[in-house]
């Protein structure tokens, strides 16, 4: 026979032990919202680079604050019309890709922020290549015409405008695709935001250029006025001794005897006729 007895065993929790399990929730909880906000945080900066990504997708050197597309597109004629259309590149082979294998291309150097964009036209393929410089524009521009001077097709128009280097490939009429390049404007328009840092030096400019050109403009005066001098001098002389000239030749005589005082002293003298006078 067998006897079982139950033994109820309580564990008592001390009472530190409780406040640490508590502790341990409050201290999930917040971790969790500390993740939640943190997974938020990150996909609102990802949405606003992508964003940004999305606005400023060419990477160009000018955008416009207005639709985000790089300023050099819109200088093309009709752009509006254009704009599917439009490639815009950055380096040679994008341009190539757009506007085929042209070798007068290899020419343009896209180191240092060189932008280009491309359309075609009904007078032909247009191509605006843009450089940061002045210099870097005409250096390309004196390799190009070199270029086109020994290998003309009579099918490209290229003319330099501002720093803007624009071609016409395919051109079935030089006429309508010189046209179609004079149609390209540079317009750049910079306003300082504050002190103009270049005032004095721009103000020293004009005042060396505006005493100079007073210099010029005086002694040009000064030498036409001697010279203008010394020419009426010359024929008023010529034609006055030419006058005199010719009443001497009508004269049969001459004689002074009515302007000297005469002294007859030998007495042989004859008198002078009163008749042979000059009036």
């Amino acid at each position: 026979m067998y006897i079982r007895k139950r033994i109820d065993v309580r564990i008592k929790i001390p009472f530190p032990v409780s406040n640490i399990s508590r502790e341990m929730t409050v201290i999930k909880r917040y971790s969790v919202f500390l993740l939640l906000a943190v997974v938020l945080v990150t996909l609102a900066f990802s949405a606003e680079g992508s964003s940004q990504t999305r606005e400023n997708k060419f990477k160009s050197q000018e955008i416009s604050e207005d639709d985000g597309l790089p300023v050099l597109v819109k200088h093309l004629p009709d752009w509006e019309s254009k704009r599917s259309d439009t490639t815009f590149a950055k380096s040679l082979p994008e341009l190539k890709k757009a506007a085929g294998e042209r070798p007068i291309l290899d020419l343009i150097d896209f180191a240092g922020g060189t932008e280009a964009v491309t359309a075609a036209y009904p007078a032909g393929r247009l191509v605006i290549v843009e450089f940061t410089n002045p210099q870097a524009s005409i250096d390309a521009d004196n390799q190009i015409n070199a270029y086109l001077s020994r290998n003309s097709d009579g099918h490209t128009v290229y003319r330099r405008i501002g720093n803007y280097n624009v071609f016409a490939f395919d051109a079935a009429d030089t006429a309508a695709a010189g046209a179609l390049v004079d149609q390209v404007k540079y317009e750049k328009n910079i306003q300082w935001l504050g002190e103009d840092p270049f005032l004095f030096r721009n103000l020293e400019r004009n005042f060396i250029n505006t005493t100079a050109d007073i210099f010029v403009s005086t002694v040009e005066w000064v030498v036409l006025g001697i010279g203008s001098t010394l020419l009426a001098g010359v024929l008023i002389g010529f034609f006055y001794f030419r006058f005199r000239e010719r009443q001497r030749l009508e004269m049969d005589e001459f004689s002074d005897a009515g302007g000297m005082v005469r002294l007859n002293l030998d007495g042989f003298t004859p008198s002078i006729r009163s008749d042979r006078f000059l009036n």
